[in-house]
């Protein structure tokens, strides 16, 4: 099984660094590995994915020795595993609301004794039957991740416990929800968020919890002194919003 270069850096207590695809053009996923990226973060949850799109992002990225995280719709075990079974190297889960939600996703999507994954073994992460199933359960334990999202006020009144659940290997705050859950769409840098986000570092390294969340490069620094070591940077429709209206702007020369 490939080893997550996410989890090799992150337990070596470096930063870990991830870009989102919006898109589903599995060439660009190769470009995001070509470029350097230890991550790419692909989206079932909003975006017009269908599985066939991910697992071709998958090879793309394996391709290119970089891990992939898939954002899953929020449902049945069915949902959590089937991107791990394409060989995704981990799944967020968004909108986690409690502990026992949390011991859900961890029963579900790890394979014994931490949960009870369903097993099969015949998929791209069993290396279809090729790989023995006593070391294709403990490597998945060790190589794939699992990431709950903090994104509602809900979650902070039980994140020490959530930060606790064995088999959770992140958490990650997702800083526009949760200003959107308090009603206040899109203010991040106001203090209820700043102190959620803050939190929610600190939990996570009190209880040796791996911390993600969304970066700029105006924040990097700030989020890594809050114990943020998995940071995603921008996306490609974020490049995109901000790159054609400056070529645009270049034409107002000559019309």
């Amino acid at each position: 099984m490939r080893k997550s270069k996410v989890l090799e850096k992150l337990r070596a207590g470096e930063v870990a660094t991830c870009f989102k695809t919006n898109f589903t053009d599995a060439r660009i996923v190769e470009m995001i590995g070509l470029a350097g990226f230890d991550c790419v973060w692909t989206c079932y949850e909003h975006c017009g994915n269908d599985l066939a799109a991910i697992e071709r992002q998958i090879y793309a990225a394996k391709a290119t020795n970089m891990d992939i995280v898939v954002r899953v719709s929020k449902g049945s075990y069915s949902d959590f595993i089937r991107p791990l079974e394409l060989d995704a190297t981990g799944i967020m889960v968004p909108h986690l609301m409690s502990a026992d939600e949390a011991r859900d996703v961890a029963w579900k999507t790890k394979f014994h004794p931490v949960g009870r994954r369903p097993a099969d073994g015949g998929n791209a992460d069993g290396g279809f039957l090729f790989y023995p199933v006593d070391r294709y359960m403990a490597d998945s334990n060790h190589e794939k991740f699992v990431i709950c999202q903090i994104e509602d006020p809900e979650a902070m009144d039980q994140l020490d416990e959530i930060a606790q659940v064995e088999g959770i290997d992140m958490l990650f705050f997702g800083p526009g929800d949760f200003s959107h859950a308090l009603g206040i769409p899109g203010q991040m840098k106001d203090e209820r968020v700043l102190d959620a986000w803050k939190r929610t570092g600190e939990a996570c390294q009190k209880y040796g919890k791996f911390a993600g969340t969304v970066a700029t490069p105006g924040n990097v620094e700030q989020l890594h002194d809050w114990g943020y070591n998995f940071l995603n940077m921008s996306s490609d429709v974020g490049a995109l919003y901000n790159y054609l209206p400056q070529m645009l702007k270049a034409f107002d020369a000559v019309r």
